[in-house]
């Protein structure tokens, strides 16, 4: 049985997408987006713990990025977690990221322009480098 990967996050951009447009056309978003816990301590004052996550979007998913996200934009995101190494000055670096596959942009408008509140978005196929051809099993149990 193969396993389950699957993201599901609540958050703020921490800065505008980073958007690379490709010799081919394809476009990648990546961004840092913080999701913040709160919770009361033994002396019950209330203590927030903010976590930031990598976020990257190909595709479609980077256009909605580049033309609708900013920095504090509030969204939801679904996807998967991906860990790749890199080599800087002969020293191996790794970086965990999310690979985003649906997004909701939440909150208001930010402005009197057409953005639309509300944008929702999924990625129908997965990035180049990502697997593909995934067995499924033809029966309808959950597991």
């Amino acid at each position: 049985m193969a396993g389950i990967n699957r993201v599901i996050l609540i958050g703020n951009l921490g800065k505008d997408p980073d958007i690379m447009t490709f010799d081919n056309g394809v476009k990648k978003a990546s961004f840092s987006l913080a999701t913040t816990e709160s919770y009361k301590n033994k002396e019950g004052n209330r203590v927030d713990q903010t976590e930031w996550h990598n976020i990257v979007m190909w595709r479609g998913l980077a256009d909605i990025a580049e033309r609708f996200l900013n920095k504090g934009s509030q969204i939801y995101l679904e996807g998967k977690i991906r860990t790749r190494s890199y080599e800087v000055d002969g020293i191996k670096k790794y970086i965990t990221e999310i690979y985003v596959d649906n997004l909701t942009m939440l909150g208001g408008r930010r402005d009197s322009s057409e953005v639309p509140a509300e944008i929702q978005a999924q990625e129908p196929t997965p990035a180049k480098n990502e697997e593909t051809d995934i067995e499924t099993p033809t029966d309808d149990l959950p597991f």
